[in-house]
């Protein structure tokens, strides 16, 4: 299937990157959210990232405002309608996505295809809630997603091959590496990922170590670009906590528990870098 117009759901920080490797593919592109003003931050940090890219000489101007240009906004997901594949990167939350892809699936043309972001959960749970699963399909880009070069491909029990054919062909498309995960908790990323970051938690919680060692130890012992507890910070705090919980539900394993600490930090609006303080303080 070819696919023309392009749409991402949710412009923060996961769907304004995927709308901008969109836009870079070549693709006509729609970001959609529920507030303007999620709309400007999204399509801010996208002409930061391209200026930059400017600044360095890996991209001319003129191709920094066609990009741009080929980006389109709305408030109103009916604005989907007119896409030939749909990424959904909204919040890590069941509802909210059951919600989405409702709507998705009412505006939709019959042949689009609707992908989910999601990062935990499972792909057929969120297909059943439409008329198409068998062209519903897991899309999950890692952050930050114009430099990150992986692409989870996650297809449902329900999911068609060529709706898994479309989609691995379009992250190759987009300049990234496809792996590809059965539909369980967490796929493979976080089902590996979040524990690692859990437990980091956990021996802060335990007062093994100081926050500083901890990611000092994952750092320079493990060769880890940076420490589990700055990465969740980047992640966000919430995101980690809606990660566990989908893995404690879905696989009954007492070691996907999340650990208290980072239940209190959520609790307390602390969410990491967005809001300004998570395990580290930012400005």
């Amino acid at each position: 299937m070819e696919i023309k117009t392009f749409c991402v759901v949710g412009s923060g920080q996961m769907g304004s990157g995927i709308a901008q490797v969109a836009a870079v593919s070549g693709l006509q592109v729609i970001m959609t959210d529920i507030r303007q003003e999620f709309i400007d931050r999204g399509m801010g940090a996208i002409r930061r990232f391209l200026s930059k890219s400017v600044e360095k000489g890996k991209l001319l101007s003129d191709e920094m405002d066609a990009i741009i240009g080929r980006i389109r906004t709305s408030t109103d997901i009916q604005a989907a309608g007119e896409a030939d594949f749909v990424v959904e990167a909204a919040t890590e939350h069941e509802s909210i996505k059951f919600n989405i892809f409702q709507d998705l699936d009412a505006a939709c043309p019959s042949h689009a295809i609707l992908a989910t972001n999601t990062s935990s959960i499972p792909i057929g749970r969120i297909a059943a809630k439409t008329k198409r699963p068998e062209k519903v399909i897991g899309m999950h880009f890692m952050n930050p997603v114009p430099i990150m070069k992986l692409v989870e491909v996650i297809p449902a029990i329900t999911t068609s091959e060529e709706t898994l054919k479309t989609t691995w062909d379009l992250a190759i498309k987009f300049r990234k590496t496809p792996a590809k995960a059965e539909d369980y908790p967490g796929f493979i990323a976080n089902r590996i990922l979040m524990p690692m970051i859990n437990e980091a938690i956990f021996c802060l919680y335990h007062g093994v170590g100081t926050r500083e060692d901890i990611d000092t130890v994952m750092k320079l012992g493990m060769n880890h670009p940076m420490g589990p507890l700055a990465l969740a910070d980047l992640i966000g705090l919430d995101t980690c906590l809606a990660i566990m919980e989908t893995l404690y539900a879905g696989l009954g394993d007492s070691k996907y528990r999340p650990c208290p600490l980072l239940r209190r930090y959520v609790e307390a609006g602390w969410l990491g870098k967005k809001s300004g303080r998570g395990f580290y303080e930012y400005a």
